[in-house]
């Protein structure tokens, strides 16, 4: 799987980091960081970023370079994510505006018909992301927001983002077991 990863500039750009720190390696990830990504992981986990210069399966970009290959529909990739999606990237995608590499390439992947996933991270919504969310969705872009599921008992902050990390890759289809799943019998 070849596989478009965005980190906006919202709180939370550390489950974006975590979402490919965890990813399988026979996953290829395309990364885009925005400036404003970069700002919050200050404040968040500045480490974070440095880990994955060194992991093979991830290609870093620029936001600002646009020619890159996952600006075009010729680049064949399977998939998109934005984690977290800041209101002002959700709101780009929403209406069209593909004026750096992360709307463009959701912009592509859209027209591509190409799976795409968004995480938006605000709260509480106001109408006007929730409207953004409608559209989005409505034309088949996968909705979802970092929320905890309290069935899995999760005792740490670790455990409760494996939780979200591992729900999103279900959503995705890639195979995990980063959180305890519902059973039958319980």
């Amino acid at each position: 799987m070849r596989l478009v990863v965005a980190i906006s500039g919202a709180s939370g750009v550390n489950l974006g980091i975590k979402f490919l720190e965890l990813l399988p390696q026979d996953i290829q990830a395309f990364v885009v960081i925005s400036e404003s990504a970069k700002i919050a992981l200050k404040y968040e986990n500045n480490s974070a970023f440095e880990k994955l210069k060194n992991q093979e399966n991830i290609k870093l970009f620029k936001n600002s370079d646009i020619a890159a290959p996952i600006a075009s529909g010729s680049f064949k990739i399977d998939k998109m994510v934005i984690i977290p999606c800041s209101m002002n990237t959700l709101a780009k995608c929403a209406y069209g505006f593909a004026d750096n590499l992360i709307t463009r390439a959701f912009a592509v992947s859209l027209k591509e018909k190409r799976e795409v996933l968004i995480a938006p991270r605000e709260m509480p919504f106001s109408q006007i992301p929730l409207e953004n969310m409608t559209k989005l969705s409505s034309l088949g872009v996968i909705i979802s927001p970092p929320i905890l599921g309290y069935y899995s008992n999760n005792a740490t902050i670790d455990e409760m983002e494996n939780f979200i990390i591992g729900k999103w890759y279900d959503s995705l289809g890639i195979e995990n077991s980063l959180y305890k799943r519902w059973k039958e019998d319980e």
